[in-house]
Formats: C-alpha cells, sequence, structure tokens
C-alpha cells in the first residue's frame, strides 16, 4: 500500500509547459520529457517539439534519451522551457567515449588501435559470478567459454585465437586498476580436477561483478604493445567504480537467483537398456550372465526405473547477492565504498555452498588548481567455497535405469548386497578452496609545467589459498571394514605477493593544428610465490580429518619460494593533426627473470595511424555520413608465459622415500638459449556511422603470427627426461574478420538500440621443422589449424561382423595409428551476438543471442560401449542387424570380445566422433521497471533470465563446454532490485 501511497494524488494546475528539445542545431525526436514524481509524461515530435500540462505548481522537468545524461529543469514561473544537448556532456555519443587503454586514455572516435568495451550499466541486471560470463557474446574477436555449471570454476578466454602451442601460453594479461591481476589457474590441479574441469579456477573469481564500472580488452598491436611481452595474448582492463560528483548517494542491490542444469542428452529407460544388455551378451556368445552382471542377473530389480538426473543433479540451486554502496563527493574529494556479499549453493542432493564477501574503496582528491591529484582503490575478497570432490554428472550419463534406490528402507545409504557403488557416497568427500585477496591501487599525477605531469601508479597484489580434498573412509562400502585409517585429505597452501611500481612523464601539446600526445615510463614488477603441499593419512578419527595432526602418516612436499621479476622501459609518441589524421608509435623494452642471461631481454613496438576522412572538405556536410575512420596498425609482442626457472637445472623433492629419508631428483634440464614467443599483429580498420550516429559499422581485418614456439623438445630416454623446453622455429598464424554493426532503429515513445558483433577467426601452423620425425607429427599438420583431431576414416558398418570398420590408408592390412588420416578442426569457425536495449517510459527490456558454428568433440568420443554396464543415449538404439543394415551403430558387446572393443575404440577416434557444436543461446534477457518512492532517487526492479534457451544439434550434454562429465552452464532465474537514496 505505501508504494501507491507514496505520491498524494493532485488535480492538475492547468499550467502547460512547451519547448523544443535539440542537439545543437539539430531537434531531437523522441525524448521524454516528464514530470518528477508523476507518471505525467510525453515525447518530442519529429521537430523536436513537446507540450505538457502540469498536475503540480513546484514542478520539476526531467528528459531523458538514451545517448544523453538525464537533464532535470525546475519549471518555476516559465511556461517555455528550450533543452539544448551538447556533445560536451559526458557520455552522448559513442564516438566521443572516453576509452581506458592502460597507460592513457583516448576518445574512441580517435584511437587508432583495437579496443572492445563493455559498461556496467549493460550487465548490471545479470546474475553471474565472474565478469567474464557477463561479456559472453558482447565483443567481436573474443570468444569465453564457460567450462563448468559449479560456482567457482573456470572459464577459456581467448582473444582473436590461440597463438601458442601451449594451452597455457594461451591467457591474456588481466590488469585491475592498473594493477597486474593474477592470471591462469588459482587451484591445484591434482586436488580440483575431480570437480572443476582441467582443474581450472579463474582469478577473476575473486571480483565482485557489481563493483566493476567497465571492462576493456586491447587486441591489436597498437593497443597492447605498450604491455610489451605481457601482451601478446591480449589486455583485459578492468577499472572498478569510484566516486562521483553529486550530492551523497547510497545504493542497495540486492538480487535472487535460482538456477537448473541444462542437459540435451536422453538416455535409455529401462526396458530398452535391458533388452540393449540382452542382446549384448547374446552377440557376445555368453550364454550364462556372469555374478558382475547384477543388472539382468536377478541382483537389481529388472522393474526398476530411476531418472539419475533428477536424482543426483535436478536439484534446485540458488544464488542471492548483496550490495551496499555509499558515493560522496565535493569538487576536489570523491569517495566511494561498497560492500558486497554472495552466497551460491550447487544441485546435488548435499548442501554445498560457495560464500564470497567484497569490499571496494575508492578515494580520490583533485588540488583547486587541478595541478595536484592522487587516488586510491582497494579490492578486498574472502571466499569459502565447497564442493564435492567428484562431479556426480559423470554417474547421470552412465549409471543403468534399474540401478537400487540410493537409500536403503532404514534410510541409509543402500549398497544392495555389495553389489552397487552409491553415488551419494562420493559426497561424504569434499573439496575446499578458501581464498583471500587484497589488490590496491595508488596513482597520483603532479603538473610540473603546463603540459608536463609526472604520474606514478602503485600496486600491490595479494592472494592467499588454502584447498582441502579430503576423502573420509565413510565414501567406501561400509562392508569393507575400513576404519579411519583409510581417509586421506590432501591440501596445498599458496600464497602470492606482487607488487609494481610505474613512473611515468606525460607531455602533451598543441600548437596551432599540431597535437601531441607522449608519454615515457618505467615498470618494475615483481612477484613472489610459495606453496605447501600435505598428504595426510591414518586419522586417529573421521572427526579430526580437519585436524591434519591427527594423522599418523603424513608427506609433505614444499615448493620452494619463486620470484618473478620484471621490468621494463616504454614510451608511445602520438601526434595528430587538425584532429583529423593520427600516428602513434609505441616501444617497449622487457627484461624477465624466466629466461637466462643472453636472452632475459626482448624488445617490443608497434606503430598506429588514422584518418578521420568525414572530417575532410568534401564530406563535411554530408547529411548521411556522420563518422567515416580508416585505421591500421602493425606491431611486435612477445610472450614469457613459460612458468619460472624453466631455463635452469633444477631439483624437486618427492614424496618417495629410501631408508626413510627424502631425496631430490631432477626436474629439468639447463638451457640458456631459452627465449621469448614473438608475436607480430598487423590490422585494417574501417569506422562508420551514419544519420547522426543513428547507424554504426566497424569492419576490422587482421593477421597475427606467433613464432619462436617454446615447445618441448623429445630426448632420448637414456637422458631421464622425455623433453626440454625449448624454442622452435614454428610459427601460428591467427588472421580473421570482425564485423560490429549497431542502430537506433526507433527513438520515439519506444526507444531501441540494438548491436550485432560478427567474428570469423582463422588458425593455421604456417611452419614446425621436421614436425613428421616429432612426437608432435600426431597432433599438427602444417597448413592446418592446429586445434584439429587426426582420426580414422569410418567406412561403415560390416555386414558380417556387424563391427564398424575404417579405411587402411597404408594398406598393411590393420588399423593403427598411421591411419589416422582424416582432419577434423573442432574449433571455431564463426561466433558473435546480437543484443538488443527497449525502453517504453519506465519499462526496460535487454536481450542478448549468443551463437557459435564450430565442429565439437561429441559423446561418442568419452562414451562406453554400448552393452556394457552403463547406460546410453537413445540413438545407440539404432544399432546393425540383418533387419537393420544402414544403422549408425555396431552391434552390442559387453566389452569382453576383443575385436568388438578394438572395433569400437577406434569409433571413438575416429571422424565420427566430431560432428556440428554449433549453438544459437538466449544469453540473457532482462525486464526492468523503474518507479519513484517518496525519499528515495528511484527504485528499479528486475527480472533477469540466463541460458533460457538454446537451438543446437550437438549430440551432447551442453554445446558450450563439451569436456564430458562435468556440469554444463546452469539455466538461471533471477529477481532483483536496485534502490538509490
Amino acid at each position: 500500500m505505501g508504494l501507491f501511497c507514496a505520491a498524494p494524488l493532485l488535480a492538475q494546475t492547468g499550467k502547460t509547459v512547451t519547448g523544443t528539445v535539440k542537439e545543437l542545431q539539430v531537434p531531437l525526436v523522441g525524448v521524454m520529457v516528464k514530470e518528477e514524481g508523476t507518471d505525467n509524461s510525453t515525447f518530442t515530435d519529429s521537430n523536436g517539439n513537446y507540450s505538457l500540462t502540469l498536475q503540480h505548481d513546484d514542478a520539476k522537468l526531467i528528459f531523458e534519451q538514451l545517448d544523453f545524461p538525464i537533464r532535470e529543469e525546475e519549471v518555476l514561473n516559465r511556461s517555455v522551457i528550450n533543452v539544448r544537448f551538447t556533445k560536451d556532456e559526458e557520455g552522448i555519443q559513442l564516438k566521443d567515449v572516453v576509452i581506458n587503454a592502460g597507460y592513457y586514455s583516448v576518445k574512441d572516435k580517435e584511437r587508432t588501435g583495437s579496443i572492445a568495451r563493455v559498461t556496467a550499466k549493460e550487465i548490471e541486471n545479470q546474475p553471474v559470478n565472474n565478469v567474464l560470463s557477463a561479456i559472453q557474446g558482447r565483443m567481436a574477436g573474443v570468444s569465453i567459454v564457460q567450462n563448468s555449471g559449479n560456482a567457482g570454476g573456470g572459464y577459456d578466454i581467448q582473444i582473436r585465437g590461440r597463438n601458442s602451442l601451449r594451452r597455457e601460453g594461451n591467457e591474456p594479461l588481466y590488469i585491475v586498476d592498473g594493477v597486474p591481476f593474477g592470471s591462469g589457474n588459482i587451484t591445484s590441479v591434482g586436488l580440483s580436477s575431480g570437480i572443476l574441469p582441467y582443474g581450472e579456477s579463474n582469478p577473476l573469481n575473486f571480483l565482485n561483478p557489481k563493483e566493476i564500472e567497465s571492462i576493456e580488452i586491447l587486441k591489436d598491436a597498437d593497443a597492447t604493445a605498450i604491455y610489451g611481452s605481457r601482451g601478446a595474448n591480449g589486455v583485459v582492463l578492468i577499472t572498478t567504480k569510484k566516486g562521483k560528483s553529486g550530492k551523497l548517494n547510497i545504493a542497495y542491490n540486492s538480487d535472487y537467483t535460482v538456477g537448473k542444469v541444462m542437459n540435451r542428452l536422453r538416455l535409455m529407460n529401462t526396458s530398452d537398456y535391458l533388452a540393449m544388455r540382452r542382446k549384448a551378451f547374446e552377440n557376445d556368445g555368453i550364454k550364462t550372465y556372469p555374478a558382475n552382471a547384477y543388472d539382468i542377473n536377478g541382483s537389481w530389480d529388472e522393474n526398476s526405473s530411476t531418472n539419475w538426473f533428477n536424482e543426483l543433479v535436478g536439484y534446485i540451486s540458488s544464488k542471492n547477492n548483496n550490495q551496499l554502496s555509499i558515493n560522496a563527493a565535493s569538487d576536489q574529494f570523491q569517495f566511494l565504498m561498497s560492500m558486497g556479499h554472495f552466497e551460491a549453493t550447487t544441485v546435488y542432493p548435499e548442501p554445498f555452498r560457495l560464500k564470497k564477501t567484497t569490499a571496494l574503496i575508492s578515494l580520490n582528491y583533485t588540488s583547486p588548481n587541478q595541478r595536484f591529484s592522487i587516488g586510491y582503490k582497494g579490492n578486498l575478497s574472502r571466499s569459502v567455497n565447497k564442493l564435492p570432490s567428484t562431479d556426480l554428472f559423470s554417474s547421470v550419463i552412465s549409471l543403468a535405469p534399474n540401478a537400487p534406490n540410493l537409500y536403503n528402507e532404514q534410510g541409509e545409504l543402500n549398497w544392495q548386497n555389495n553389489t552397487f557403488v552409491n553415488p551419494l557416497a562420493s559426497l561424504r568427500g569434499y573439496y575446499t578452496s578458501n581464498g583471500d585477496m587484497m589488490n590496491h591501487a595508488i596513482l597520483n599525477s603532479i603538473q610540473l609545467i603546463e603540459g608536463l605531469s609526472l604520474v606514478n601508479n602503485i600496486g600491490i597484489y595479494y592472494s592467499q589459498s588454502i584447498e582441502n580434498r579430503v576423502s573420509p573412509s565413510t565414501i567406501y562400502n561400509p562392508n569393507y571394514n575400513y576404519g579411519s585409517e583409510r581417509s586421506n585429505v590432501l591440501r596445498y597452501d599458496q600464497k602470492v605477493m606482487s607488487y609494481n611500481i610505474e613512473p611515468r612523464l606525460e607531455y602533451n601539446k598543441s600548437i596551432n593544428q599540431h597535437h601531441f600526445t607522449n608519454l615515457v615510463g618505467l615498470t618494475f614488477q615483481h612477484r613472489q610465490t610459495n606453496g605447501l603441499g600435505i598428504s595426510a593419512s591414518n586419522f586417529l578419527s573421521n572427526s579430526l580429518l580437519n585436524d591434519l595432526s591427527s594423522a599418523s602418516v603424513k608427506t609433505i612436499s614444499a615448493q620452494p619460494i619463486i620470484d618473478y621479476t620484471y621490468q621494463s622501459v616504454y614510451g608511445r609518441f602520438g601526434y595528430n593533426y587538425q584532429s583529423k589524421y593520427f600516428i602513434n608509435l609505441t616501444g617497449r623494452r622487457d627484461g624477465s627473470s624466466r629466461f637466462g642471461q643472453n636472452f632475459k631481454y626482448g624488445n617490443f613496438g608497434a606503430i598506429g595511424a588514422a584518418w578521420i576522412f568525414s572530417k575532410e572538405n568534401f564530406l563535411n556536410e554530408s547529411s548521411w555520413l556522420s563518422f567515416g575512420k580508416i585505421r591500421g596498425s602493425y606491431g611486435i609482442t612477445g610472450n614469457d608465459l613459460i612458468g619460472d626457472y624453466q631455463y635452469l637445472d633444477t631439483y624437486i623433492t618427492k614424496a618417495r622415500t629410501y631408508d626413510q629419508v627424502t631425496g631430490l631428483e631432477p626436474n629439468s634440464l639447463y638451457n640458456p638459449n631459452f627465449s621469448w614467443e614473438k608475436n607480430k599483429k598487423l590490422e585494417f580498420a574501417l569506422d562508420l556511422s551514419f544519420f547522426r550516429d543513428r547507424i554504426g559499422f566497424s569492419l576490422a581485418w587482421y593477421r597475427n603470427v606467433s613464432g619462436n614456439q617454446l615447445v618441448g623438445i623429445p630426448l632420448p630416454g637414456t637422458t631421464g627426461f622425455s623433453s626440454i623446453q625449448s624454442n622452435l622455429p614454428a610459427k601460428v598464424e591467427n588472421k580473421g574478420i570482425e564485423i560490429e554493426l549497431s542502430a537506433k532503429p526507433l527513438q520515439n515513445a519506444i526507444q531501441w538500440k540494438t548491436a550485432l558483433n560478427l567474428s570469423f577467426p582463422q588458425n593455421k601452423l604456417v611452419s614446425f621443422p621436421d614436425l613428421e620425425g616429432s612426437t608432435y607429427a600426431n597432433t599438427y599438420v602444417i597448413g592446418e589449424p592446429i586445434t584439429i583431431k587426426k582420426l580414422y576414416e569410418w567406412t561403415g558398418i560390416d555386414p558380417i561382423t556387424g563391427l564398424h570398420t575404417f579405411k587402411d590408408f597404408n594398406q598393411d592390412g590393420k588399423i593403427n595409428t598411421e591411419d589416422k588420416q582424416v582432419i577434423k578442426n573442432v574449433g571455431v569457425k564463426w561466433f558473435g551476438g546480437w543484443s538488443n536495449q527497449v525502453q517504453y517510459k519506465k519499462v526496460g527490456l535487454d536481450v542478448l543471442f549468443q551463437f557459435v558454428k564450430q565442429n565439437s568433440i561429441n559423446y561418442i568420443a568419452q562414451s562406453f560401449i554400448p552393452g556394457s554396464l552403463t547406460n546410453q543415449p537413445i540413438e545407440f538404439l539404432d544399432t546393425y542387424s540383418p533387419n537393420n543394415p544402414s544403422a549408425k551403430y555396431q552391434r552390442y558387446s559387453t566389452g569382453s570380445q576383443t575385436l568388438a572393443s578394438q572395433a569400437y575404440n577406434n569409433f571413438k577416434q575416429s571422424d565420427q566422433s566430431v560432428s556440428d557444436g554449433s549453438y544459437i543461446r538466449l544469453k540473457n534477457i532482462s525486464i526492468s521497471y523503474q518507479f519513484k518512492i517518496a525519499n528515495t532517487s528511484s527504485l528499479k526492479l528486475f527480472l533477469n533470465g540466463q541460458n533460457l534457451w538454446t537451438l543446437t544439434n550437438y549430440f551432447g550434454a551442453d554445446p558450450e563446454f563439451v569436456l564430458s562429465g562435468y556440469l554444463p552452464p546452469l539455466k538461471e532465474y533471477t529477481l532483483g532490485l536496485q534502490l538509490n537514496f
């Protein structure tokens, strides 16, 4: 009732206000004009005119249009109020937006490099724990894959393709508020791989997406070269929020999310499954069911039917996110403090949960004469994540539909007379990850003389993680009589401490129509990592598993303190004439402790140029072209993502002992010629906008060649090593086309903005000396993408044996590795996203579609032979028989027959294991309503959906992440509010 009584109903005063709204001298159509605190509103017509009869004598008019900040005008005694928006106002035109480029900022219209940008407003309603999930499908050239539906999972991000042959060598550089953030995996693979694919967790999980102001991604040489060796794979710049000028503002955001698993696999029912099993034994010539064929030998109820999807991962997950921020500012001082708390549960039967608390403090001061400024930002995060030690999704797929109930009549876990491995028992084991993160950034600037400033950026990053994988004896069948002496705990503690100091001089000068922007600076970074691993067993009691001192057997593997030092000198020279012709030169010399003395330093640089041809006299008066620019860049960046001390002879301790003494063993061989990977980047682009920026278009072509690849060179077994890390003159090429199209089809009572991005990447191994004689001969092919699979060519089913057959390429009468001659690319062919924003009065609608064209490894590659004691998708009902000669799959077999097993193993490695994995996904949809309540500035309610709908022909659980046995991304629904005082 309070909502409806907050604004008293008053009779109209009868006073009418009229006026015109313009951008400079051009009338603006579709501007909303409303009386504050009421529903009384109107819109400007095609001539920019409006007329509004007021309800209150002391009215204030609000002028709203998507491309401009909100304007407020007191009516007072006026009956005519004209409003003029100018391009000097903050954020009104895309091409006037100032973009963060790292060490400097640049207007979007004047940039020579390729920089993609997403702002907080575009993603504010998305219920995500990691900001990478929110920007999926929003940026051209940026491919992001969420590889787990579990909270705290990892993401695979590729910026314009894979440059390195090493998977870990393709990570971008993350910069948060000017501070290098932890990149790569932040978990121990050995502890977390059972629940997180590849054992990976993304470092941005530490951050709160609600505290992020913008994300810029640097892609080409001109944009990334200033980061030198660290920018070879692109740079992700994250800017957190800061205090804004204006009165004291208190904001509270809260949302609640429920989610469930998306699963496209349709499995056999009990009848079809048992028929498959019986036929398998018949085909294998086995007339008496063996003792371990529990599903059909009478041990299990053949009339039972369980939907294991519902039982094991069919629960509803939840997320709850609360955020409180306080903003205050004056002319010289800005302050922001924000605190957030996030909790997420899982879809598993047991109460596993992630808890994360974050805080952001931002302080900024500028002197009255504007010559001195200093700012501080502190990001703090603490997370506690508890997950099963093993993902139950693999059991969902493989369990027989007539497997026993999970619980017996006494309500205890059912082991069905030792014939059943109860999947719920694994939930008694768990994986925990407790993490703390602090990211401090101090930026100060002093104007020495006019145009010359000394800027210093100081950053400190600290993270600590404590991981445990707990396996109590209770995960086993109690009939085994295992006690706590069988329990095991693996623990890994890691601390990372990093600081960076980056002083620089900036000089900006304008002489008539010549404009110079220059900077030169230094970078000093030091990072120290240490870790401690403990394996503990033979506990006194299962109630003491958190107390490692109660274990009588402990093995400690201490990671030595690893110091990484990085230092650089860099410079950037920028010149433009008439704000029409632009050229930028960037150079950087990097030194990295990861290389030997002879190759410790590397030189990198780039050149970028642009021409705003729409400012030429012959186009200056154009009524249809608002903006036109041609730009290009070329440069060289590097890569030192190889781990530390790889060029040295190193030794490590092992858990193995001799005569109760722990010894050392060699870990790597000395290689003083270890050096940088280098990436040469070339780009040409065209940026256009039409009809007063109602339509925007961008086309970019790029070509990146990464050489001097760091790979493992095979060694003879007599060395004691299988390979040595070294540089190889192999070259990987990534080239492609990126298209961005934006439009504002409606700008009246209904305002509609739409944007489409498309990326067409192409990857190719250009050269690899002596590839055929190396251990990589079965992995790569010159002239093909590095994401290929070499497979057997499936030729159908032998009508005599009923088994799969394959082409014998070398005609030696047998099928072996040499017959893997079919090449299938499992990489992305093209991808993109389509976003729409619609506003009608107080109602907003945001819709984002994501689409990917790709071939993917399908279910076949990771399946069990049909006929074994595992359930199968219904597609496997199409098996060979004399009555079904055109079947897709061979006859059923229990796996006990060698020929059948061998044929099916080859089938899993054939061209049939790769198929179309393309999909279109409704990634996000949000409906919001904004209204005013007494004593508040605004209140917005929103309803959001994430991953609601997917169109695909993919044969598997989910087309986004295809590694079988892991929980795919969830379908989620969110209800939330945003309240400002």
